[in-house]
């Protein structure tokens, strides 16, 4: 952190590198002016991020300064520790899944996970309480598909609620998990509704007051966010270049910037998502061909060997072959997991499969899958394990499991 955690601290475009609209939206709580003002000037309300990291952002600010190093510093030293306390829910789902050994080797492949270490510094953002949340609903899915406990239930539905106003692109994987886990108890013979129906009014009543606040300043109905019209057209315009067109947002398009501020957050949302949906109407298979090269790339990281890509990150080509191996090895652990037990490894798929969707028909980014990463942790471990035979060394074995029991 000492070394790279200044690239925040850029003053380019007023500080939009420290936490970009988030930042910009605690800063606007800070200064008194409410959950507002995401971009370079006063636009009004705003629900263009999801609400829970500005606020905790706008804490940091109010106690350290806005934009200061001492509020970088202990902003990335908070995703640091989310990152960190990632190992304790990986370490006991992938033992409840797969065993000791292979926890163990899980929970030592994140201690020195790349991006487990990297994203943590170089990008002020909610991914990593994301990583850690959603490694909590894991382990609480894999528990709660042998109990019927009510208050049990109740809690896995105000955490998921909360989860969903962080980041709601975690609501994806909640139908398939919810399903697997109504079969679990069904075949069990126990009740199933009432403690599905308790969570299900638990999550709503944990969304329900910012789902009120946005009704009340936008006299429309936004669950969480209001910003899928750009984010499908910064993916979806034409220009297949990079991951997505950065240049044709308003965060670094001055025309476009003007564009937001005359006409407000919500029509210009709302036009770019027209644009995009006739594009994508009128070029059906390149947009069939782009979400794809998408999905391709939350497996591999490659984009593509564009010069200019590789000018401007000349890493990337090794980092796209360290991604393709550890999805082999992921996709390996998945097929023997389903060998052992088919039911047992569904959720493992279904996280796969339907967390990065979205994203698939949206855009995507580098640091968009992280949240899931443990999961591929965990799947490559299991693989390495079963590879060895189950004889690969555990160093402090019996300690580590000692403390954790």
């Amino acid at each position: 952190m000492p070394f790279l955690y200044r690239e925040n601290l850029d003053p380019e475009r007023d500080h939009w590198m420290f936490g970009h609209e988030q930042g910009r939206v605690a800063r606007s709580i800070v200064l008194g002016q409410g959950f507002a003002n995401p971009l370079f000037g006063e636009t009004g309300p705003t629900a263009y991020p999801a609400p829970i990291y500005p606020y905790f952002m706008a804490g940091v600010f109010k106690l350290f300064g806005i934009y200061s190093e001492a509020s970088a510093a202990v902003i990335i030293a908070v995703n640091c520790l989310f990152s960190a306390l990632v190992t304790i829910p990986l370490y006991f789902y992938a033992r409840r899944s797969f065993g000791e050994r292979t926890a163990l080797i899980a929970g030592w492949l994140w201690v020195i996970f790349p991006y487990s270490v990297y994203w943590t510094i170089m990008r002020i953002w909610d991914t990593w309480v994301t990583t850690l949340l959603i490694g909590i609903l894991f382990l609480l899915t894999l528990k709660l598909a042998d109990s019927d406990a009510i208050s049990q239930w109740a809690g896995f539905g105000l955490l998921w609620g909360f989860t969903i106003v962080l980041n709601p692109v975690a609501l994806a994987m909640l139908p398939g998990l919810a399903l697997w886990m109504i079969y679990s108890l069904r075949r069990q013979g126990k009740r199933w509704l009432q403690p599905v129906a308790v969570a299900a009014l638990c999550l709503v009543a944990g969304m329900v007051p910012w789902m009120v606040r946005n009704y009340i300043v936008f006299q429309k109905f936004i669950p969480v966010r209001d910003s899928l019209g750009l984010e499908l057209y910064v993916g979806n315009d034409g220009n297949d270049s990079s991951l997505y067109d950065i240049d044709s947002g308003p965060w670094k398009n001055d025309a476009e910037w003007e564009r937001f501020r005359h006409m407000g957050e919500i029509a210009y949302f709302d036009e770019k998502g027209r644009v995009a949906a006739g594009y994508i109407k009128a070029h059906p298979g390149a947009y069939a061909l782009k979400s794809l090269r998408r999905l391709a790339n939350v497996w591999t990281d490659f984009w593509s060997l564009n010069p200019k890509l590789l000018a401007d990150d000349p890493y990337s080509p090794l980092v796209a072959a360290l991604c393709t191996l550890l999805s082999i090895l992921t996709i390996w652990g998945l097929w023997r997991a389903f060998r052992k037990d088919a039911f047992g490894a569904m959720p493992y798929l279904i996280v796969l499969l339907f967390y990065p969707l979205v994203y698939c028909f949206t855009h995507m980014a580098d640091w968009y899958r992280r949240p899931i990463d443990p999961i591929f942790v965990v799947l490559a471990a299991y693989a390495l394990d079963s590879m060895a035979g189950g004889k690969l060394p555990l160093p402090l074995r019996d300690r580590v499991s000692a403390a954790c029991d």
